[in-house]
């Protein structure tokens, strides 16, 4: 019996850029493929092939062992193939269910739009996440009024919603918290007992692990190797994936308390409030990288934001031994704060801008006027090599840039501020694991060049292996510091729980 989806040899360029030079995989019914690569290797430009966004220069596509052409995703969707693609497609102006039901409204006979079954509908869709969203949240919220969670979650019922044969998750869970990712793999398992197929990309691998059947790597473009999960460790996908990086696994040398002690405070905060924040106090010194962990949504965005002058606060806040009170960003980053937003696509980047622009919006200024083009371009080749940034060259378009390199460029144009305090909002998710390699060492050259870091991660791994000290967020404020001895995944998952770590289960 032919698999239910089968690429064979598919190509695909990009201008200079060979996307793809040799993609082939197979998915059964039933099963779940986990589709896995560095940033950069193929992953999202072979899903696009799959889902018809993307036009193949070669190859061939068979589905249930019929050779199919989708010239658009409507014709991939009439063939019972859904996708979650790494970039959201909701309409923020929109309602919930005006957005999973676009273009597919159920009718009356009088032609018009049958609110009443599209809201039942879209109400049985959220059911399946029930317990994981909060209680308002209603097929009439507008998507503007969602968190990224919520709006990832949205993302994944809409492509359910045309009950597909094959389903494309690309990234779907880097948003998601952890009972929202097993709430997923739940649902992904009735979906697998009713015959639906599955690919899955993800780079992390604790769920690959979890929820995949088999594998299929691709590494710059080519697939390098595929077989059953249950025959593979994670270290030898790492190798498949980047064999020069393998084993390259979140390693910093902490700064222990006594040398912390000697480092100058550079930021304080004490009773600091927002409409999310309920009082929070902290110091961080000079050169320390401070971790912020806990659950999704318990502060750790307005934390940042707050310090940046992104939204209102009160409190005190000092810097350098002044007090400061920043109302917007422009006031923060002419006191040498910088931060990198989580949301690269929505809040980091102009997408319809050269890599240039976006590596140059914040520093325009220092260019003078007449802007002194030259220097500038000088300046940002050498903030993209720095970074190793994968490109056509600075003139391309953003767009055109794999999640990694994107990411670099959201971090790269901070860089070339030098900032003093450089503030991090889960800057590695949906980054590979040669990319966090990478920035992994960027951190701990900058904290050594005397950089202070702060770092939102959803990545427990990542915060316990970079951090000097971690303060876990629950309910708006600090519920926890560990440090030393104390900073172990048991202590950090406990905290973010609200529990007492003695009593974590």
């Amino acid at each position: 019996m032919p698999p239910l989806l089968a690429v064979r040899n598919v190509a695909k360029r990009y201008g200079a850029v060979q996307a793809l030079i040799d993609a082939s995989l197979e998915v059964d019914a039933g099963e779940t493929l986990a589709l896995i690569g560095a940033n950069g290797s193929g992953k999202s430009t072979l899903s696009k092939v799959i889902n018809g966004v993307v036009a193949p220069e070669r190859g061939q596509l068979l589905l249930g062992g019929r050779s199919v052409h989708f010239d658009s995703p409507h014709a991939a969707k009439d063939a019972g193939i859904s996708t979650v693609f790494q970039e959201l497609s909701l309409v923020p102006q929109m309602t919930v269910a005006e957005n999973i039901w676009l273009t597919r409204e159920p009718l009356r006979r009088s032609g018009m739009i049958d609110r009443r079954t599209e809201r039942r509908r879209t109400e049985d869709l959220l059911s399946l996440f029930a317990g994981t969203l909060r209680a308002d949240l209603t097929p009439d919220t507008p998507v503007a009024a969602l968190l990224p969670d919520e709006r990832q979650i949205v993302e994944i019922l809409k492509a359910i919603s045309v009950n597909p044969r094959l389903l494309i998750l690309d990234e779907a869970t880097a948003s998601l918290d952890s009972r929202q990712v097993q709430r997923l793999f739940e649902l992904i398992g009735q979906w697998k007992a009713q015959g639906t197929a599955i690919i899955f990309i993800s780079h992390r691998m604790a769920e690959i692990e979890q929820i995949a059947d088999r594998y299929s790597v691709l590494r710059n473009g080519q697939t390098v190797g595929a077989g059953s999960m249950k025959e593979a460790t994670a270290n030898d996908l790492v190798t498949l994936m980047a064999p020069e990086t393998a084993g390259g696994a979140v390693e910093r040398r902490r700064l222990s308390s006594d040398i912390l002690a000697t480092r100058r405070i550079v930021l304080q905060i004490d009773d600091l409030r927002t409409s999310v924040l309920r009082g929070v106090s902290m110091q961080v010194r000079e050169g320390e990288l401070l971790g912020i962990g806990g659950l999704k949504g318990q502060g750790q965005r307005d934390l940042l934001l707050a310090i940046f002058g992104g939204t209102p606060w009160s409190g005190r806040i000092t810097l350098d031994g002044k007090p400061v009170h920043f109302t917007h960003p422009r006031q923060a980053m002419n006191h040498g704060v910088a931060l990198v937003p989580g949301d690269r696509a929505g809040e980091g980047l102009l997408s319809i801008r050269s890599i240039l622009e976006n590596l140059l919006v914040p520093s325009w200024r220092n260019y003078g006027f007449p802007l002194q083009m030259q220097r500038a371009r000088r300046d940002a080749s050498a903030i993209a090599a720095r970074l190793d940034l994968k490109m056509a060259g600075l003139d391309a378009p953003v767009s055109s840039l794999s999640g990694g390199n994107a990411q670099k460029v959201v971090i790269g144009k901070w860089l070339l501020r030098n900032p003093r305090i450089l503030l991090l909002d889960d800057p590695t998710k949906g980054v590979d694991i040669a990319t966090k390699a990478e920035f992994y060492r960027l951190l701990t050259r900058l904290c050594e060049e005397g950089t202070t870091v702060i770092l939102y991660s959803s990545d427990d791994e990542e915060l316990i292996g970079l951090s000097d000290r971690v303060i876990v967020m629950h309910d708006g404020r600090i519920s926890s510091e560990l440090a030393g001895a104390s900073l172990t995944t048991a202590n950090l998952v406990a905290a973010s729980l609200g529990v007492a770590s003695g009593d974590a289960p």
